[in-house]
């Protein structure tokens, strides 16, 4: 598959900003926020699913693809990337909309779903998360923060961007081809992909600033390890904690690969605490963290199942949930 049948390209302005979208479908909306190092690409097997029943709108996030890379960190900052989404509803006449992420996209969709609880009808994340979570353990869990250590590499100004474009981007096809659980999730054609968006200009740059922005600011030195944090607040003071995040008010459908290189089974451990609607996870033995490339028919029966008997989505708060003309 190079492209999802009746699938359109749009350029929608929104906050500021102008962001390329893969549109299909029509009906109720639905939203899904791909990860690093992707692009809108990432759900072509999704698009095709849901297409059916959904308006599904895929975006490049800001900085990737083929939508505008604005300069400096502070561009990446998540309250301007969740207004992007925010946006996107506007741009596509509906007041709710079912907010779809995986890794970056899943981070983004938890800090939607905080930040917009009424435009949020359902949220489905795919092994990313939820921050509360993935705070304590970057803290504390050893292992974790080991898996995570790319993270703190891509702190270093310059030096991450060259590396990923060296030998045509072979970091870029490494990141798939090393980690996937199932060597045929991605042919040659789909890395090619993810190598040309990577080579826009300023790409890799911008997406590697949702890293920097994400360790910056007094409040995400509480993400350091703990030796580093008590080292941080010997010369800076004390560290506050993170706010606490306000409960998730809408139903939650979790999928996880359990093989994922880059995030621990545990980070979905204990998690009743941060809802206040119902939740549910499902597992995935034997497959990686690029969950719905690996398994792509299983995840689409996944959503399909949460989202209901086609557009029939129940009401949230007794509103329905808004459609796209």
């Amino acid at each position: 598959m190079t492209e999802p049948e009746g699938c359109e390209h749009h350029v929608i302005k929104t906050n500021g900003i102008h962001i390329h979208c893969a549109v299909a479908g029509q009906g109720p909306l639905v939203v899904l926020l791909h990860g690093f190092p992707e692009c809108w690409y990432s759900w072509r097997h999704q698009i095709s699913a849901l297409a059916p029943h959904f308006r599904v709108v895929a975006p490049d996030l800001r900085g990737y693809g083929d939508s505008d890379k604005p300069k400096g960190v502070r561009s990446y900052k998540i309250p301007l990337l969740t207004a992007d989404v925010r946006g996107l509803l506007d741009a596509f006449g509906a007041q709710r909309a079912v907010i779809v992420g995986h890794d970056w996209g899943g981070a983004l969709a938890w800090a939607f779903a905080n930040s917009y609880p009424r435009e949020t009808a359902r949220l489905v994340v795919l092994n990313c998360p939820h921050p509360t979570v993935f705070a304590r353990h970057l803290s504390t869990n050893l292992r974790q923060i080991l898996r995570s250590w790319y993270m703190f590499f891509f702190q270093i100004p310059w030096v991450p961007e060259y590396a990923m474009t060296v030998g045509d981007h072979w970091a870029v096809e490494r990141i798939f081809r090393a980690t996937a659980a199932r060597a045929d999730a991605f042919r040659d054609e789909d890395i090619e992909r993810y190598k040309r968006a990577a080579a826009q200009p300023g790409a890799l740059t911008a997406s590697i600033n949702y890293y920097r922005a994400a360790f910056r600011g007094r409040e995400a030195l509480a993400l350091l390890p703990a030796p580093l944090r008590r080292v941080a607040e010997r010369l800076t003071g004390p560290i506050p904690e993170p706010v606490p995040a306000a409960k998730i008010e809408a139903p939650t459908l979790i999928v996880w690969g359990e093989d994922d290189p880059f995030l621990g089974k545990e980070l979905t451990e204990d998690m009743e605490p941060l809802f206040a609607a119902p939740f549910e996870i499902k597992y995935v033995p034997r497959r990686s963290h690029w969950i719905q490339q690996e398994e792509p028919d299983l995840v689409n029966k996944y959503l399909l199942e949460f989202l209901g008997d086609l557009c029939d989505l129940p009401a949230h708060d007794g509103e329905p949930l808004g459609t796209t003309p």
